[in-house]
């Protein structure tokens, strides 16, 4: 598309866009009584006007029928994570029997490596990319040291070249072939949270699997984000957060993803709880784990209502969006923002912003992750006073995401306005 750098533009591709009414379904925060450029998605998505009344509805079962509401609820809370597996099977590409909702990112992270993370003396390697999202690199170390292995041994991580941002494909393809059998298991983010690449999760899986090791992911600013298959792609598991693309709520609950050939296997290791044991006998109370021959056999405890209501919420919404809308919304506002920044550099005599995201389609999704090369802080903090809330990351990025389903196109223009006019005020 030929895009231009004016707002009759702008206004033009919001009023040809098929999603544009689903903005109306979430609060916007106001900043000096005006609604704000909400481009932090990728960090804390919006809140659906529905979720209030999905978690009060939970909340007056429960006065209503204490106990009982885990069976004359409005959704009875004893099957209630049973709704998600077919809202999310279109968002990351699995089959129902794969997914299961449950804890919190990073605890499920853990609760996989238990069952896909097992060292021999051989093959004991993880393979991550450098600079992982913190809580990810503890994981990593932590589960290191709980085996009685070295982290700076046991962890290898895939770097961008000198002078570069971005991994390589090809560099990752290479570190898994050259480390061989010693390698247990390929463990990437499925987004690179800092610079917004994606990772080509499909090859990567090929290459892990081709080693003789398992493959997993973490997606947490991929999953309603970017198209997954991960079904199809063979990935061995996954998992993610809720509170960023999918709008659940801060801290909200968390998914994961196992593929069928592993699901039905009893003697996989696992960190057993009595959520996950047969329902047919469950209540039995009788020793022994029995899982569930599904993801729901990683369950530990009974389901957070209250929390999942507020998933729900946000879950019907894309089931109404449809992704493929989304997707197609997603790729042209992206496409535009990097125009946008484009155009401004073009015009500046000095280039202060370098996208340090990825242009090519195929290898970003929402996030536009902006190098200020001067005065970074001064242009955040004057982005903020001036109604666009971005997020800043030390020591010099500047991370914006435009979601489909409630960013325009005129947030792009008008943000594009905006960090201009200010990186001009600082070299006045």
């Amino acid at each position: 598309m030929n895009f231009q750098n004016t707002i009759s533009f702008a206004k033009e591709l919001d009023a040809q866009d098929e999603l544009r009414n689903f903005r109306d379904q979430f609060y916007i925060p106001l900043v000096h009584g005006k609604e704000s450029i909400y481009f932090t998605g990728n960090s804390l998505g919006l809140q659906p006007k529905t979720t209030q009344d999905y978690v009060l509805n939970e909340l007056e079962d429960w006065a209503s029928f204490g106990v009982e509401g885990h069976f004359h609820a409005r959704q009875p809370w004893l099957p209630y994570h049973e709704n998600f597996p077919r809202l999310l099977s279109p968002i990351v590409g699995a089959n129902e029997n794969e997914i299961v909702v449950m804890n919190q990112l990073t605890v499920n992270l853990h609760l996989l490596m238990v069952s896909f993370y097992r060292p021999t003396r051989q093959r004991y390697k993880i393979i991550c990319e450098a600079k992982a999202f913190p809580s990810d690199q503890y994981a990593f170390e932590s589960q290191a040291r709980f085996h009685g292995l070295n982290p700076e041994d046991a962890v290898i991580e895939v770097s961008p070249r000198e002078g570069e941002h971005r991994i390589r494909k090809e560099d990752i393809l290479s570190a898994i072939h050259q480390h061989g059998n010693t390698v247990a298991l390929v463990l990437f983010g499925g987004v690179n949270y800092y610079t917004g690449q994606l990772f080509d999760i499909k090859a990567i899986t090929e290459a892990a699997h081709q080693a003789g090791a398992y493959a997993g992911f973490d997606l947490a600013h991929a999953a309603g984000n970017v198209e997954l298959k991960l079904h199809d792609w063979q990935v061995d598991f996954a998992c993610w957060c809720s509170y960023k693309y999918l709008n659940s709520g801060p801290g909200g609950v968390a998914g994961v993803y196992i593929h069928e050939k592993h699901v039905a296997d009893p003697l996989i290791p696992r960190f057993a709880g009595w959520w996950g044991y047969k329902k047919e006998t469950r209540f039995k109370m009788e020793k022994g784990f029995q899982p569930i021959p599904t993801a729901e056999g990683w369950q530990l405890s009974n389901a957070p209502v209250l929390s999942m209501a507020a998933h729900k919420a946000s879950l019907d919404i894309f089931e109404s969006a449809g992704m493929d809308r989304l997707h197609l919304k997603r790729k042209k506002l992206a496409g535009y923002l990097h125009y946008i920044l484009q155009e401004i550099n073009q015009q500046e005599q000095e280039h202060i912003i370098e996208v340090i995201t990825p242009e090519v389609e195929g290898e970003r999704g929402c996030q536009v992750s902006m190098l200020m090369l001067k005065s970074g802080r001064a242009v955040f903090e004057s982005l903020t006073q001036q109604g666009v809330i971005a997020d800043w990351r030390e020591p010099n990025v500047i991370r914006v995401a435009p979601v489909p389903l409630y960013n325009t196109f005129e947030d792009i223009f008008r943000f594009g306005e905006i960090i201009q006019h200010s990186i001009q005020q600082l070299q006045a």
